[in-house]
């Protein structure tokens, strides 16, 4: 039987990439090759995202460029958390799509493909045995039905094609802020072991050099789980998190965290994220008004932001900050807008994100007073914008004649420990190295948000007066080149 081949679109943030990542790894097995084009293949899946109308909105499109190229006879498959949030209602409004499924139903609808007949008969193809239902997923077809599932986040994954990887630690959240909808499909926290994360993390290859830890709330990964911290361990910490890092540490060279809470950043946290040689901060505040804050349902307020961001500073210079910001949240006023642009004027973050604000059906700021009209929520977006742009191009500009540990993503193209893959900018490099290589470059240029520079030669490295090369490798040193090579 010749293989058919799959062609898998993912939409919205890192979490979504793995669940794609594990996807693919149930297609493969079941014996589908990837297309080379979405024309080629004859099953399309669209991971979709809905955690606003924005990505939904790009969902929804994403859907029908896909339904439009598909050849003929193709199936067009629609997962993710637009499937699950909106399953039956976008099955009925999207005759297009052959089958919406839910997180932990597979998404192939050949009945010859072993263990999947469930969703073969949901998508009502002829031949397929009947399914049985089960928690943690939803399916919605051309004659409706259930399907057995399965655990999405225990999936076998593929090998990373990249010199770095995702790696989801746990799914949904115990968080109830004001604005997000994520709790209502992705459920509670539910977080993995850590030898299953140990176990995932081994079988993404040698050749990997930066994994980047992913949860929606990843500092309380294990607080759900009594079994999270190995008894006996030395040093065992009250948040278990932080003794995951220093195992995911001994396996690869780099360790980069995204999604804190302010709230959950203690002192040995951040002593965790400094001993792993990556000093990056990605802390989702929100806001910085003590009073919308409150209304948000958060934690915290921009004079507490400050401190911490100061004293983690004091202690590593090099450390590296971003965050994100919603504006024009129901009830925020000028003086609340004014509290933001101090902060950001302060803070001197490297990369910030600024997103209006989005209602969300069923969130507790979808009942709040004080809407902010929208005309408005961009103004002020823009005006946080544009402050923050001339902040980051400024940090970007003050490391040109600078030396930092740069690993080598593809050719040409590279990143520091400044730089999270795909969210923040990159450094330019000769295409000459290689991919997984971990150099020294000497950073001749700043254009935006990238950079360009040059591998020197440790010892040249080290004679730049008062610089840090940035952290080398733990399991190689810093490959020598020639500068210009």
């Amino acid at each position: 039987m010749v293989p058919e081949r799959y062609w898998l679109t993912t939409l919205g943030c890192p979490k979504n990439q793995v669940d794609s990542d594990k996807l693919e790894g149930t297609l493969v097995s079941g014996g589908y090759e990837p297309a080379s084009t979405p024309e080629d293949a004859d099953l399309l899946v669209v991971n979709t995202c809905a955690f606003i109308e924005a990505a939904r909105e790009e969902s929804v499109e994403t859907i029908l460029e896909a339904a439009r190229s598909r050849r003929p006879g193709a199936r067009l498959v629609v997962t993710g958390c637009l499937a699950e949030r909106y399953g039956d209602e976008l099955a009925a409004a999207m005759p297009e799509v052959d089958l919406v499924a839910g997180f932990g139903v597979p998404v192939t609808l050949a009945p010859s493909r072993p263990g999947w007949h469930g969703v073969a008969q949901a998508a009502g193809l002829p031949g397929a045995a009947p399914g049985a239902g089960g928690p943690g997923g939803s399916v919605a077809g051309r004659s409706g039905g259930s399907v057995a599932s399965f655990d999405l986040v225990e999936l076998p994954r593929p090998p990373a094609r990249a010199p770095w990887a995702y790696l989801k630690l746990a799914e949904g959240c115990d968080r109830r802020c004001g604005f997000c909808a994520i709790p209502s499909f992705r459920g509670p926290q539910r977080s993995r072991t850590e030898a299953s994360i140990l176990a995932e993390l081994d079988s993404l290859g040698e050749h990997l050099r930066e994994v980047v830890l992913v949860a929606q709330d990843l500092a309380s990964w294990g607080l759900d789980r009594s079994s999270a911290r190995p008894a006996g361990r030395a040093g065992s910490s009250r948040r278990p998190l932080v003794g995951l890092i220093a195992e995911v540490s001994r396996r690869v060279e780099r360790v980069r965290l995204l999604y804190l809470y302010p709230s959950s950043l203690d002192d040995e946290l951040v002593a965790a994220i400094l001993a792993t040689g990556v000093p990056y901060f990605d802390l989702s505040l929100q806001h910085v008004s003590r009073p919308l804050m409150r209304r948000m349902r958060r934690y915290g307020d921009g004079g507490r932001f400050l401190d911490r961001i100061a004293a983690i500073r004091a202690e590593e210079p090099r450390a590296t900050f971003r965050s994100s910001f919603i504006i024009g949240y129901p009830g925020e006023t000028e003086e609340d807008h004014g509290r933001l642009l101090e902060f950001i004027a302060a803070a001197q973050l490297d990369w910030a994100g600024f997103f209006p604000f989005s209602e969300e059906a069923g969130t507790y700021a979808a009942d709040l007073s004080g809407k902010v009209p929208g005309e408005l929520a961009m103004e002020r977006l823009r005006e946080c914008a544009e402050l923050q742009d001339s902040i980051t191009a400024a940090r970007r500009d003050a490391m040109v004649g600078e030396v930092h540990g740069v690993l080598v993503d593809r050719p040409g193209v590279g990143r520091s420990h400044r730089e999270a893959p795909e969210i923040d900018g990159v450094v330019e490099l000769p295409p000459t190295l290689g991919a997984g290589e971990v150099v020294d470059v000497l950073v001749t240029a700043a254009a935006g948000p990238d950079l360009v520079g040059i591998p020197v030669a440790p010892a040249t490295a080290a004679s730049v007066s008062g610089l840090h090369p940035g952290p080398r490798s733990r399991a190689q040193a810093v490959r020598p080149v020639e500068v210009g090579r």
